[in-house]
Formats: structure tokens, C-alpha cells, sequence
């Protein structure tokens, strides 16, 4: 599949193009959207005086409170015309409905495609999905239209389950695997103990879904350099969320995810709203183009990103976004560091005798942010629980607590009741 020939355009004609994009979706929700009637009456904003990109900063940000305050007051056509539910995962809060019409899941197609694309895959290709398509799933769903539109096969394993996974991958020879990155690690061990030659196997490369790969300069981060002296395949990193029904997949260069200019307009802001610098934190607001059933405008998604606007080495002029930095949402104050779970997960995972882990954060009776790290180990010394400890310090500058579990007592809280990924956190604040 080729490229879309916008993301190739001069930054002057990619703006002029998205500028008349956002006309046209601001004229849909001002008809269609209940809450952004309301919203533009309210802060008595004229869409005819949005007469550029900039100017969309007029306009109040949407939040996920909001969503799931108003959730219905976001739809913009009738019931009827509904062809998929999807919800939010619900990690910072309620879940959120989304509807999407057939226009929309055309659109889902497309996105996918071209995201993919971007990372190699072709009609050629045989992709194992390992990922689930149902509990309104919309990552699933997008994954699976998206390959069929570019013409690859599809094996749909799901989620989890090693020899399974082993056994599609032994019997049908897939190229591409779409999985979480730490579960790479598993099927390789896996490998290991069931004598399976992994250097020998079909799969050149993985799409990365959930979990950080690499660091703030693109490098491999510790689950990436421990997933590759592993299995000596190809890694790409993939960023997305249900609300914004839009994907940012790395390209050969594997230097941040390409954003398409067709399908949404990003910003990156800082505490007063503000755009930051180019390569400086920040947080994503999007607004979605092109998408008829629930629409957004200027949504607040929480997550911490960089973005980089020099023209990448494949030739696309758009906008790529580095891994995300953390959720805003659950942002810690420790001790006067602030941390995002990320960076902790990166310290964790550089240790071999680490086999899964949970980080707990709570508050202690004077409000403040404690952090408490659930580990299986198969070291379960004082001096290793000490090594760990000193590690944070000097890399984060912070000394959590330390406390050694069983895998049948982590797998609980990784996996909460209709949890659909791996959970990682368990914030207890509030």
C-alpha cells in the first residue's frame, strides 16, 4: 500500500488541508453534537471565527470527565445508525461508550492500514493478532479490518495461552506478530523449554502494542533490549486509544509514530494550555477528523507525549509522536519526585530474576503519594530486595518499598474482572 500522499506534502499544504478538514468538522458537531452545541452557546464561540488551525485554541478542551459525564450528548446520529459499540478500557475512570456508524468502521479500516503499512506490512504478509476481538474491544477489531484491507492474512489466536500461540505460529507461519511486548518473552521462554528453534521460526517482526519499547531518544529500553537478545526480530511500537479511533505506528526509521493529517489534528500542551516546544513533555489533545458517529473535539487524552516535526528519513513530513511518558492522570509526587509507572516498569524489567510485578501507589495518613512494588522473584534474599531499592534510587531517585509475592497473588491484580490487558498499576489514591 502506498503511502497517502498528504503525509509527503510541504508542512504549509499538510496545515491548508487539515484547516479545511476542521471546517467541516466543526460545521458536523455544531449540527449534529449536543454537548458541542452547548458548548460553543456557553462560551459564545462563533465557528466561522476558527480561521486557522491556532485558532481552534478558542475553543474549551473536551475531557474524559466530560465523556463520561455526557457520554450520550456526544453522539451525533441516531441509535440506528450505530453498527458497533465499543467502550474504553476504564483505567482512569468509567468506561466510556463509543458508536460507530459504517462510515466509521470504514474509516477504522483505513487507519489501521496505512498504520501498518507504515510498519512493513503488505498483501504478502501472514499477521498472528494476539490480541482479543470481542468485550468491545476496538484495538481488536481495528487490527483485524486493517489487515483485511491491506489484503495480508490474519490468524486470530487471541490473547495469551503460549502453546497455542506456538502451535498457529509452527502450523500456519506467520511474518508479523500483534501482541503485547512482554508476552514476546514468554512465548520465548516457552521456546526454551519446548526445545522450539526460535531463530528458525517464520516471524521477522512484532507490532508492540500496550507496553513502551523504547526511551525518549528512540533507543530500545530495557523490555526491548531483553525481548531482542531474546528473539531477533524486528520491534515497531504502535500508539492509540479508543477515543480518538486513530493510530501512530513507527516506520522503518523507528523514530516515533507517524500521525496521519487525514484522520486527526494533534497539540501538545503544557499545565496552562499552552503548546510546548517541539521535543518537549507534554500533554496530547486531539481532534479527530472524518469520524460521523462520536466525534472530538480538542479531547484531553492524559497521555504524556514529545512530538517531533523534523521530515523522517521515510520520506512522510508529518508529525511523529515519541513513547508515551506517562498518564497525567497518574502522575506520582514521591518524596519531591515526580514519576510516571513507565520509567518504574523500565527499572523493573532490567532484572533477570524479576518473572512479573504490580506497583501499587496509596496515600499514608498525611496525604501523600507512597509506592508500594509487588514482585515474583526468584530471588527472595534481603540483599536482593535492597539491590532492587537502591536501583530506583539511583535511577529515579526514590526508595519504594519492596515486597516479594507469588504469581497466583499478582496474576489477581493484573487481571481484574472484564480487565481486557495486563494491569500494571493499581492505584488506590481517592
Amino acid at each position: 500500500m502506498k503511502k497517502p500522499s498528504i503525509a509527503t506534502k510541504p508542512t504549509q499544504e499538510i496545515e491548508a488541508f487539515q484547516y479545511q478538514k476542521l471546517k467541516e468538522t466543526l460545521q458536523y458537531v455544531s449540527e449534529n453534537s449536543p454537548f458541542y452545541r452547548a458548548l460553543f452557546a456557553k462560551n459564545n464561540i462563533e465557528i466561522d471565527e476558527i480561521d486557522s488551525l491556532a485558532a481552534l485554541r478558542k475553543i474549551p478542551c473536551t475531557t474524559k470527565d466530560d465523556l463520561q459525564e455526557y457520554n450520550d450528548d456526544f453522539f451525533c446520529v441516531p441509535k440506528n445508525n450505530i453498527i458497533d459499540y465499543v467502550t474504553t478500557s476504564g483505567t482512569l475512570g468509567a468506561p466510556v461508550t463509543i458508536g460507530l456508524t459504517e462510515k466509521d468502521l470504514q474509516r477504522l479500516a483505513y487507519n489501521e492500514s496505512i498504520s501498518l503499512a507504515c510498519s512493513g506490512i503488505t498483501s504478502e504478509d501472514t499477521v498472528q493478532l494476539m490480541t482479543t476481538l470481542d468485550r468491545r474491544f476496538m484495538a481488536g477489531l481495528a487490527y483485524f479490518t486493517g489487515l483485511r484491507k491491506l489484503g495480508a492474512s490474519v490468524i486470530r489466536v487471541g490473547s495469551g495461552i503460549p502453546e497455542l500461540q506456538w502451535d498457529s505460529i509452527l502450523k500456519f507461519q506467520p511474518t508479523y506478530l500483534i501482541c503485547v511486548p512482554s508476552f514476546l518473552l514468554k512465548l520465548a521462554v516457552y521456546a526454551r523449554e519446548h526445545t522450539i528453534d526460535i531463530s528458525k521460526t517464520s516471524v521477522k517482526a512484532a507490532i508492540c502494542i500496550g507496553e513502551p519499547i523504547r526511551d525518549e531518544h528512540f533507543e530500545l529500553n530495557a523490555l526491548g533490549k531483553k525481548i531482542s537478545e531474546a528473539w531477533n526480530i524486528d520491534l515497531y511500537a504502535t500508539y492509540a486509544s479508543t477515543e480518538m479511533q486513530t493510530a501512530f505506528n513507527e516506520c522503518e526509521a523507528k523514530q516515533g509514530g507517524h500521525a496521519h493529517p487525514d484522520l486527526i489534528i494533534t497539540e501538545i500542551l503544557d499545565d496552562q494550555g499552552q503548546p510546548v516546544p517541539d521535543g518537549t513533555v507534554g500533554e496530547l489533545v486531539i481532534t479527530t477528523l472524518g469520524i460521523e458517529g462520536m466525534p472530538l473535539v480538542r479531547f484531553k487524552t492524559g497521555d504524556m507525549v514529545r512530538a517531533h516535526t523534523q521530515v523522517c528519513s521515510c520520506g512522510r513530513n508529518t508529525q511523529r509522536l515519541g513513547p508515551v511518558v506517562g498518564r497525567k492522570q497518574q502522575m506520582i509526587k514521591y518524596k519531591g519526585t515526580t514519576l510516571y509507572p513507565p520509567a518504574m516498569y523500565n527499572i523493573l524489567q532490567d532484572f533477570e530474576q524479576i518473572q512479573s510485578f504490580v506497583i501499587e501507589i496509596f496515600q499514608n495518613e498525611l496525604g501523600t503519594d507512597e509506592l508500594l512494588v509487588k514482585v515474583v522473584s526468584d530471588d527472595l534474599s534481603e540483599n536482593f530486595k535492597d539491590t532492587l531499592k537502591d536501583h530506583f534510587r539511583a535511577k529515579l531517585r526514590v526508595r519504594p518499598g519492596i515486597e516479594f509475592t507469588t504469581q497466583d497473588r499478582i496474576e489477581v491484580l493484573q487481571s481484574p474482572k472484564l480487565s481486557r490487558k495486563p494491569v500494571l498499576l493499581v492505584d488506590r489514591r481517592g
